[in-house]
């Protein structure tokens, strides 16, 4: 698994338009996200438009117009959100990038993948388990959202 820029930035964007709502300020212009948090111009219309097309935000045209979530913050989870703009949140090599043809066919008896699985499996269950609404919470809030009990 990797963490890519796409994905933090979709985070921090998401969060942001979160905030906002919360506090009742409306839809806000992309090039205004990208300046109060010090992000890429392109990559705010880029990953907005992501998120536009996952239907979890919305746009309004106009001279008052922007983004804004099309959810509740407690309706979006990360899983969503990295989903909206990676298309996923685990990629499995032997999936999409196989070392070999006959080794990594889904019969080809594999022993490696059930991992991957399982880890892929664990992976979503907590993204999808943490919302919006809970990365609005203090650092140390999130950390106790976070922590997993030993497998057994």
């Amino acid at each position: 698994m990797r963490i890519t820029t796409w994905t933090e930035y979709s985070l921090i964007i998401s969060i942001h338009l979160a905030r906002r709502g919360q506090a009742g300020n409306g839809s806000v212009a992309a090039r205004e996200i990208a300046e109060q948090e010090r992000l890429p111009g392109d990559y705010v219309e880029q990953i907005l438009l992501r998120l536009r097309r996952a239907g979890l935000v919305e746009s309004v045209r106009g001279a008052k117009g922007g983004y804004h979530l099309a959810r509740d913050p407690g309706a979006i989870t990360m899983r969503d959100i990295m989903t909206a703009s990676e298309h996923q949140t685990f990629e499995m090599n032997c999936a999409t990038h196989p070392v070999d043809e006959d080794r990594c066919a889904p019969g080809s008896g594999c022993s490696i993948r059930p991992v991957w699985q399982a880890l892929q499996q664990r992976v979503d269950e907590l993204l999808g388990s943490i919302t919006l609404a809970d990365l609005m919470k203090h650092e140390t809030q999130v950390q106790e959202l976070v922590t997993i009990a030993p497998v057994a």
